[in-house]
């Protein structure tokens, strides 16, 4: 169906304004990046120092007692998405959800963020809470802080007092992409706090405390969950841009492909406009001279 140069202008300049917009929200999302990516990286030196503190604990008080599984609660908190234009991001991870919660029964789930929440309603999943994503980089701290609280309120309720507590969020990984991946949080991982009693205290000066070694024990376990929430959220929230980033680039891709097909279609139209003005001119003229000689050949009646 042939199109009219005024349909095709008005086409082009809305392209034109939706070149923008995607533009912006690719500016926007490189920019929104960057703060969680920093953040990220800070909570690893504070990371660093609790882990640096449960090897005194453990150079000082002896190896970490193993800690059973048996009757733990288990609990999944899903890092999602409170936006859209990040494609099938959120439906990745309610996927992978699944399919630890088929393997876990009876596990509480908690995800953060509105469209996370869509993507396991579309499974039949429906998690006990609901959280929103921070909205800056200084949330993230505010954010780890709450599920912690949530954490202890769920184990104080567990008959045996014991929960083990996974986390389920989107990491990024070679060549662009993203995958999720599912990172045991409790209880702590044998091979890390194996390392605590292989590894040789450094310093000659040996470490020593004023804290009862319960309580110290159980402030270095907080502050490694807060590290590790944080980081998680933090890595969450960086892949999250970068997933819409790489859309909006395929978005913008997209609409040049479509301004070109129409500023060549209009060219086109304009080019077939002026043609058939041209003929219309010239076959006009060669009617008028036409008729012009006409009247030469005729004589004038008397």
């Amino acid at each position: 169906m042939a199109q009219t140069l005024e349909l095709l202008s008005h086409r082009t300049e809305t392209m034109r304004s939706i070149r923008g917009i995607v533009r912006t929200m690719k500016t926007m999302s490189a920019i929104n990046a960057r703060p969680y990516e920093e953040a990220a990286h800070g909570i690893e030196a504070f990371r660093a120092t609790v882990l640096e503190g449960f090897h005194a604990f453990v150079h000082r008080n002896g190896p970490l007692p193993a800690q059973a599984d048996a009757g733990a609660v288990p609990v999944i908190i899903a890092f999602g998405s409170d936006h859209g234009l990040c494609g099938n991001y959120n439906e990745m991870l309610a996927a992978r959800v699944a399919q630890d919660l088929a393997d876990r029964p009876g596990t509480r789930l908690i995800c953060i963020g509105a469209q996370m929440e869509d993507a396991l309603a579309g499974l039949d999943l429906a998690p006990e809470a609901a959280l929103l994503p921070p909205a800056t980089a200084e949330g993230l701290g505010r954010l780890a802080g709450h599920l912690i609280t949530r954490l202890d309120a769920i184990q104080q309720a567990s008959p045996q007092g014991a929960i083990s507590v996974a986390l389920v969020f989107m990491q990024r990984s070679g060549h662009g992409e993203q995958a999720p991946v599912a990172q045991p949080l409790l209880p702590l991982d044998p091979a890390l706090t194996g390392t605590f009693a292989r590894r040789p205290w450094a310093s000659r000066s040996l470490p020593q405390f004023t804290m009862p070694a319960d309580r110290l024990l159980a402030a270095l376990i907080r502050n490694y969950l807060f590290a590790e929430l944080f980081r998680a959220a933090a890595e969450a929230l960086v892949t999250e841009n970068a997933a819409r980033l790489a859309r909006m680039q395929q978005a913008e891709q997209s609409v040049d492909e479509q301004l070109e097909a129409l500023t060549a279609e209009s060219r086109a139209v304009r080019q077939n406009e002026i043609t058939t003005e041209l003929l219309d001119v010239i076959i006009g003229f060669e009617a008028l001279k036409a008729r012009e000689k006409r009247k030469d050949r005729d004589p004038l009646p008397r």
